[in-house]
């Protein structure tokens, strides 16, 4: 038999569990999707029963697996989410999602209290998201639905909870606490004192270290169970593990999210109010963080391109890098006020201008870029120098993409970066020491090198 570890990955999405042998090569994976359900309230949320139901059941499947001797379990899940449980860890509420609409009355009158916006989401490293701040929406349930909030024995985390489910204990990990909650205190390292002042630190189970493993008993014995850990903070383990010189992670999807775990100086203001935020790892190190909307601009102008230039819809793939098509273009951005939810100055150009798709298309890219180094500066400032920048996701598969960001930033190299399933092996990783038998491994990163023209 062969000895794996099982790692839950919740996403929004997709429900996955996946097995990793030692190498952390996959083995086997199963996957669900679960409809949404609406809340209390009318608006839809995840079914955390249907939740509940997939985990236990696919738990008891995996153990049925003759080929693989389950030696350790951990989970991963999306963050800003909270399951409020009664004392035999039975939800007494939806699992609200992080998109519910949030008083604007109640939103307020808690800054006036605790000494205004800019202060306390200095202190919180947390932009004012409404209810994507898990602590405010557990502090809209105390005010707006205080029966529930009476019944509530714990607000966990979702991978806590979903980590309890098999473990039958009830945890809080610092990842997830850490992560735009507006209740963990940058500047103290605690919780913040208006969590203690509303009532909220009684309904948060005690702290545990995300790298620690308790044993728990299954069908076939004893193995050793992680409590769980935020979904961006776990993608970010392989990274801290194999690289030691300072280094950006930019990982590109809808958002391009641009990570620096070397940077540990207070946002400023100004920081905030460009969506910058921090995360904690799983070893209580601040990560400084700034977003950039790029994907979902890159998603809506390829359309408009393959519309008027009358291609597929995928035609930006074949697109290669073209260093004379750059020399052509004009890089001058100041003729252009982006209107409200603007990205980019690409939506204002005329697109009639460009005599084909590749030349409209490296302009895209060009402005792009042209934000993304706006955005990847602000993580910059005030950090130890950094030797590289790694990107995974879409972006990092893109030539143009990555030979115009080598190009911005001549003297960092530039990587294109791929994990086989990160967030996944990030949380395989965290708990490497307790069940695996082999040393870490060296190649778990696949990396191509773009040289700057400049």
């Amino acid at each position: 038999m062969i000895p794996v570890i099982a790692i839950y990955d919740i996403g929004k999405t997709n429900k996955k569990v996946f097995l990793f042998n030692e190498d952390y090569e996959i083995v086997y994976e199963k996957s669900t999707n679960l409809t949404e359900i609406q809340d209390d309230d009318g608006d839809m949320c995840e079914d955390v029963q249907a939740l509940t139901n997939w985990v236990k059941q696919s738990f008891e499947e995996i153990q049925q697996l003759k080929e693989f001797d389950i030696v350790a379990v951990n989970v991963t899940a999306y963050g800003a989410s909270l399951v409020h449980i009664d004392e035999k860890g039975k939800p007494v509420a939806p699992l609200y999602n992080y998109l519910k609409p949030y008083p604007e009355d109640l939103q307020k009158a808690f800054y006036e209290k605790y000494g205004g916006v800019v202060k306390v989401s200095q202190h919180t490293a947390s932009p004012v998201l409404g209810s994507l701040n898990s602590g405010m929406l557990l502090y809209n349930i105390s005010k707006s639905k205080p029966e529930v909030f009476k019944k509530i024995k714990y607000s966990l985390h979702l991978p806590q909870y979903i980590s309890s489910l098999l473990n039958g204990m009830f945890s809080s990990d610092i990842t997830s606490i850490g992560c735009h909650t507006m209740l963990w205190d940058f500047t103290t390292m605690q919780y913040h004192e208006w969590v203690t002042k509303e009532g909220i630190a009684d309904k948060l189970a005690p702290i545990q270290s995300a790298d620690d493993a308790i044993d728990i008993a299954i069908q076939k014995g004893t193995v050793k169970m992680g409590i769980g850990l935020h979904d961006s903070s776990a993608a970010l383990i392989p990274y801290l593990l194999n690289f030691k010189e300072p280094f950006i992670l930019l990982s590109t999807g809808t958002w391009a999210i641009s990570l620096n775990p070397f940077n540990d100086t207070p946002l400023t203001e100004e920081q905030l109010k460009q969506d910058c935020l921090c995360y904690l790892t799983y070893k209580k190190q601040p990560v400084k963080a700034s977003r950039l909307f790029a994907g979902y601009e890159h998603e809506q102008q390829v359309k408009l391109l393959a519309t008027h230039f009358n291609k597929p819809a995928n035609y930006y793939t074949t697109v290669k890098f073209d260093n004379s098509i750059i020399d052509r273009l004009t890089n001058d951005q100041s003729g252009f006020n982006l209107s409200d939810g603007q990205i980019t100055a690409f939506p204002s150009r005329d697109i009639n201008l460009f005599s084909n798709y590749e030349h409209a298309y490296h302009q895209l890219i060009a402005d792009i870029i042209y934000k993304q180094v706006i955005s990847t500066k602000l993580v910059l400032e005030g950090s130890r120098e950094v030797k590289r920048i790694f990107v995974d996701g879409g972006f990092g598969k893109n030539p143009v993409y990555m030979h115009l960001l080598a190009d911005a930033f001549p003297n960092i190299e530039v990587y294109a970066a791929s994990v086989a399933q990160a967030t996944s092996m990030g949380t395989a990783l965290s708990i490497h020491e307790h069940w695996n038998t082999k040393e870490l491994p060296a190649s778990i990163i696949d990396l191509m090198y773009y040289h700057s023209n400049k």
